[in-house]
């Protein structure tokens, strides 16, 4: 019987001609970097250089969840791409879930050529969640979205069977300040949306393709899978779809749309 992986960063220098293309991916609120594995390892296959940062509080438990904040996980990402593109010719920002916001972000203060997004969140489908700043002195954490119908394949992202209100207020935080810098991101944009999401609300991607700067916008429908899509039944598309889109706009700049 084989030991279940441990929830660690993943970084992958690149090899051949795509080694010059980097991709920095981040996670999801309660996740790790496993959640993304098998998409970080076929664009690794690829000859690409990767980098997917586990973020703080993740990995762990929920205990270790509450004492972090919202900047804590943005900055760790944006270190993780910036690494990346010093040490590439074009790096490209991507995101599951929560860490769509954290890359939408990094996208409108940084020049990247390109974002790839799984099922991006910036909205919630519990309305109680408006709520949360007063909620969470009464009621210390809840219990996590369960989906109806999970991904086939599991993931031991650590003890995350409570979640603290704390950090979905620090996660409302980030999505309202992800939204805010939508205006800002200007790079090609490329989504991929579950027609069957329990955990991220459609209003998600409609927020991001009524305020996105970007021009070249395509959104991909997922019919086969749930949340996390990169474990589901339409992994091989998101793997496929994005792998072209990185050779695509390796060369983007926002000047150079302009020209």
């Amino acid at each position: 019987m084989t030991e279940p992986k441990a929830p660690l960063a993943f970084h992958y220098p690149g090899h051949g001609s795509n080694a010059s293309i980097g991709v920095a991916i981040c996670h999801g609120f309660t996740g790790s970097p496993l959640s993304l594995m098998p998409w970080a390892e076929y664009l690794a296959g690829q000859g690409f250089a990767v980098s997917v940062p586990l973020l703080p509080g993740h990995g762990t438990s929920w205990h270790d969840l509450s004492a972090t904040k919202w900047q804590d996980w943005y900055t760790t990402f944006e270190r993780s791409y910036v690494d990346l593109a010093r040490r590439t010719r074009s790096c490209f920002v991507a995101g599951l879930s929560m860490g769509g916001a954290v890359a939408l972000r990094v996208a409108a203060l940084h020049d990247v050529p390109g974002v790839v997004l799984v099922n991006p969140g910036l909205s919630f489908y519990d309305h109680r969640v408006k709520y949360v700043a007063a909620l969470k002195y009464f009621k210390r954490t809840t219990t996590p979205i369960v989906e109806d119908r999970p991904t086939p394949v599991s993931t031991e992202d650590g003890d995350y069977s409570k979640t603290p209100l704390a950090s979905v207020h620090e996660l409302k935080k980030l999505f309202r300040s992800a939204t805010r810098a939508l205006p800002e991101v200007q790079a090609p944009t490329l989504i991929f949306k579950s027609t069957e999401d329990a955990v991220v609300p459609p209003s998600s991607v409609e927020s991001i393709t009524r305020h996105i700067g970007a021009r070249r916008l395509k959104v991909v429908t997922l019919p086969h899978s749930g949340h996390v899509a990169t474990l589901d039944a339409d992994a091989p598309t998101i793997f496929e779809e994005s792998a072209g889109f990185f050779r695509q706009h390796a060369g983007y700049t926002v000047a150079s749309e302009s020209l």
